[in-house]
């Protein structure tokens, strides 16, 4: 049986504002990846998506970037490796907080946005960052794209690793994510996602915006909780995880 966990990056709202509807993406996916409140998020956000997994018994897992709530952490920052392990071990601290206080465990963690992409571009940072989630949790899974330097630092490091697609974003054909500033690096056509995991399921491979086809070694699916259509995107994923003979929806923690 092949297992896949199907995750999304939620808790994204602020005060009053709500971008996803996070209690109807909780009951579909087997993993939730919940902002810390540096790039979005805020303590009562954190406390209800908490709960929220809890409820439907899925994997909690903390979405930690920039702090940068007005650019939702998706522009570059250029901060001292020793910083934003600071950074890091914070936002763990937050959302463990409230993990402990509603008696559910904190399964893995992911980097968010453009910190994200530049810790898989430069394996010093890459390292810098995981010492810290090390350190403060050594058996954290660390949820990744395959093939860049969060990986091979988590592997250096002995760390549980779960490397992800991302149904909804573009890949060049170095596995690396296109650029959201370029056309077409945000899949929002639910049928062309759905293409694209059918492809992945049954072969393996994804093709590249570039046109090339690539071998994909991942165990999990993560699409954004802000992407148009989330939830019937998210719906339509599960379909084609179900539909698939020898496929089975499995929690990051539980595979």
């Amino acid at each position: 049986m092949r297992l896949i966990d199907l995750n999304a990056d939620l808790g994204e709202g602020f005060g009053d504002y709500r971008i996803a509807d996070d209690r109807s993406l909780m009951s579909i996916i087997s993993s939730a990846n919940i902002a810390c409140g540096f790039h979005a998020g805020d303590a009562v956000t954190m406390a209800e998506s908490v709960v929220q997994a809890k409820e439907n018994q899925i994997d909690l897992g903390a979405h930690v970037g920039f702090p940068d709530l007005q650019g939702f952490g998706r522009r570059r920052m250029q901060i001292e490796h020793r910083a934003l392990a600071h950074y890091v071990t914070y936002q763990l601290g937050a959302l463990a907080g409230f993990a402990r206080v509603h008696n559910y465990p904190l399964t893995h963690m992911s980097f968010h946005g453009a910190l994200g992409n530049m810790a898989a571009e430069d394996d010093t940072l890459a390292l810098a960052l995981l010492r810290a989630v090390q350190a403060f949790d050594p058996v954290l899974i660390i949820s990744t794209t395959a093939g860049n330097a969060v990986e091979r630092g988590a592997r250096a490091l002995n760390m549980r690793i779960a490397c992800t697609l991302l149904a909804d974003r573009a890949y060049h054909s170095n596995g690396m994510l296109v650029s959201r500033g370029q056309p077409g690096a945000v899949i929002d056509d639910s049928e062309q996602v759905r293409a694209r995991i059918r492809q992945w399921l049954t072969s393996g491979t994804l093709t590249s915006i570039e046109g090339a086809v690539m071998p994909m070694a991942v165990s999990s699916i993560l699409l954004h909780g802000d992407t148009p259509g989330a939830v019937a995107l998210a719906r339509e994923i599960r379909r084609e995880i179900e539909q698939t003979p020898g496929c089975e929806i499995r929690a990051i923690s539980r595979q």
